[in-house]
């Protein structure tokens, strides 16, 4: 079993995967292309919500507190309040794609690792 990497939002891998589609004071759309294994690592927002929309082959999102774990197939989404400790990653074989939809707060990234 191959062992996940953990795709920090300084990790020049992740950049070179992340395409920035809008990024306003208020909202920031980012689409995310995850290798099999790739995750981003727990973190959380202080205001912003993050909207997961499932591009294409299968995506994970998991929470703690409520402790809870998703499996978006394209076409599917869902949503992480601020405060709530999570992470995404590619829960498929091939290559995963989502659009990251954040807005209405200052943007931030907790680490909760």
């Amino acid at each position: 079993m191959q062992e996940p990497r953990h795709a920090a939002a300084a990790d020049p891998e992740v950049k070179r995967n992340a395409k920035v589609v809008v990024q306003t004071a208020d909202v920031r759309i980012v689409e995310y292309a995850l290798r099999r294994g790739d995750s981003h690592p727990w973190h959380y927002h202080s205001q912003v919500t993050d909207r997961v929309y499932c591009l294409e082959g299968l995506i994970g999102v998991d929470t703690q507190q409520p402790s809870k774990s998703l499996v978006l197939r394209p076409g599917e989404s869902c949503e992480v309040s601020p405060k709530t400790v999570h992470h995404v990653s590619n829960a498929g074989d091939g290559t995963s794609r989502y659009l990251l939809v954040q807005a209405l707060g200052k943007y931030d990234y907790i680490r909760a690792d």
